[in-house]
């Protein structure tokens, strides 16, 4: 709900909340402790995840948190969350 909130603040609905939903749940189920061996960590898997610390130092363990890092960098790398979702289907990594 707080994910489908902040992009809908930035008027990412319907298809691109679709592409949001399918990239993080790929990357992290949506879970706020999601690691992998190469340290990227949280919703958007951000590496490392200290990077997200530029969102609010309780990027550990805050949803919120995490996703709006994770919403800045979309639009600032990719644009949009479909943008984010084909480079991550055409490279394995967004």
């Amino acid at each position: 709900a707080i994910g489908r909130d902040l992009a809908a603040a930035r008027g990412w609905t319907g298809q691109q909340w679709i592409c949001l939903d399918k990239l993080f749940t790929r990357e992290s189920n949506w879970r706020t402790n999601a690691a992998n061996a190469s340290g990227a960590y949280g919703i958007p898997q951000a590496l490392p995840g200290s990077k997200m610390a530029s969102a609010g130092s309780d990027w550990r363990t805050n949803p919120a948190t995490q996703i709006t890092w994770g919403l800045n960098y979309i639009k600032g790398r990719y644009g949009t969350p479909c943008g984010a979702w084909s480079a991550f289907n055409s490279k394995g990594w967004y």
